[in-house]
């Protein structure tokens, strides 16, 4: 997922396009709390029409699920405030989950979104068969000799194919 905190969307007019002109302005989403405000600075810029009608001609760092040509979901400016509160990390595996899973993120509730990732989230590992090692570690009444015949490769590859998932170096179980 791109960085929301990044997000801009270049603003014109379908008025200002019909006429044969691209004007408009590239804005910083971050310069924004929210959509309402957003909306005002676009009519601010465009205050040369009575009632602009808003042209997303080009966008950066937004998610597909909130824009489109003519609207930007009002949830944007939510989800990028909750990853905001999330460490770098958070934010990279959060992304991936969203990507990877496919979430509608413009409509489900952002906190019932978080909570699920944190349920599902275990990590970020260099492969599957690390995960897989690190899992081995952790039960404690396997001795130290049946660890050494440990087949971590078949597994993982079992974890994976029941109910694991690895996506761009974090493990996801989707219960």
């Amino acid at each position: 997922m791109e960085n929301l905190q990044e997000a801009a969307i270049y603003v014109g007019t379908y008025h200002k396009y019909n006429c044969g002109s691209i004007e408009g302005k590239w804005m910083n989403l971050s310069d924004y709390s929210d959509k309402e405000e957003f909306l005002e600075a676009c009519g601010d810029l465009h205050s040369d029409e009575e009632d602009p009608e808003f042209m997303f001609q080009d966008w950066e760092n937004i998610p597909e699920a909130f824009i489109g040509e003519s609207w930007l979901s009002e949830k944007f400016f939510e989800v990028r405030d909750k990853m905001d509160e999330m460490d770098e990390t958070k934010q990279e595996a959060f992304s991936a989950w969203l990507d990877y899973y496919s979430f509608d993120i413009a409509k489900k509730d952002i906190d019932d979104l978080v909570r699920d990732f944190q349920d599902q989230y275990f990590g970020e590992y260099d492969s599957e068969e690390d995960f897989a090692e690190e899992c081995v570690r952790t039960m404690e009444d396997l001795s130290d000799f049946a660890r050494s015949y440990f087949d971590y490769e078949a597994y993982a590859r079992d974890l994976f194919m029941d109910g694991y998932d690895y996506v761009d170096g974090y493990v996801f179980y989707c219960r």
